[in-house]
């Protein structure tokens, strides 16, 4: 099965508009090997590793921009609840962007370890992919580190910005546990719902980066809440801090799997229909894909 050809779902567009569109699935059958998985998906994978990267360009230039005390925004003198509003904002169409981006919508945009482990859990992701799109995710985001040192220099190595490295602020480890959790438990509920929803499922990427913006501007720390292991690490390797690293690892793979948990519980099972962040309705789609499912079943509710 390993060689088999794509297959091609047929799916309508929304209404208003009646020519069909096809678009092809190409999930690895459950035998399907290391191997057999780097020859179908490899160019997800490097895709994969592309957009973590890009997000983490983006945040270290923003927070560069921001924070750096030899930018030339410094001197506006602009108070701690505009910059992390600003800063948000910088992240959240840099994520926007890729998200619905070609690219974007042919891998799913997780660009989060722990939105993969989710969906690998979900039975929505295969075990090679799920492996794989993990290694993409930390690989990437050491290069997109990587590329922004060449960019903006020593600055994003000075304090205040130190790579943006996540660390517990103020109110200690327990708190920032606590928060990484509940932010990570809302970010995949709201994921789920709204992509597992018809009419929502096209306002996904537009949620996303509205969580985002909100979480930079709760923050306490210049480098905004983490929800993403692999975005942590990087910065904390070429920071070389590694003050509370655990919480976001452990917090975010956490509340993810919970918010999944009380998602099936309530909506059931079949109600994932797949791994993919934004479905466009005709980039390839390498999971298990029933998207036409959640098509058909909104075609006969409207019915």
């Amino acid at each position: 099965m390993s060689d088999r050809p794509l297959a091609r779902v047929a799916l309508f567009l929304p209404v208003g508009m009646s020519t069909p569109r096809l678009f092809p699935v190409n999930p690895l059958p459950p035998s399907a090997t290391l191997a057999t998985a780097l020859r179908l998906h490899w160019r997800e994978y490097l895709m994969e590793g592309a957009e973590i990267g890009l997000l983490m360009l983006g945040t270290c230039v923003s927070g560069t921009l921001l924070y750096s005390r030899d930018s030339p925004l410094y001197s506006l003198a602009l108070s701690r609840t505009v910059r992390s509003l600003l800063m948000g904002a910088g992240v959240a169409i840099t994520a926007l962007a890729i998200i619905t981006s070609p690219i974007g919508r042919r891998s799913g945009a997780h660009m989060n370890p722990s939105v993969t482990a989710t969906f690998f859990w979900l039975g929505r992701v295969h075990r090679w992919d799920a492996a794989c799109y993990i290694a993409a995710h930390f690989a990437g985001a050491l290069a997109g580190v990587l590329v922004a040192r060449e960019i903006v220099g020593a600055r994003l190595a000075a304090p205040p910005v130190q790579y943006l490295v996540t660390v517990p602020g103020t109110y200690g480890s327990p708190s920032a546990l606590v928060a990484e959790f509940a932010l990570s438990a809302l970010l995949m509920g709201v994921v789920l719902y709204a992509s597992n929803h018809f009419f929502l499922s096209r306002f996904t990427p537009i949620f996303v980066a509205l969580l985002t913006v909100l979480y930079y501007g709760a923050s306490s720390s210049i480098a905004g809440y983490s929800i993403n292991p692999a975005r942590s690490f990087a910065s904390a390797l070429f920071a070389w801090v590694w003050r509370g690293i655990w919480i976001y690892f452990v917090a975010p793979a956490l509340g993810m799997v919970t918010a999944a948990t009380i998602y099936v519980r309530i909506m059931g099972p079949n109600n994932v229909y797949c791994a993919k962040i934004f479905h466009d309705l005709h980039s390839t789609c390498p999971f298990p894909c029933r998207f036409v499912q959640l098509y058909e079943e909104s075609t006969r509710r409207r019915s």
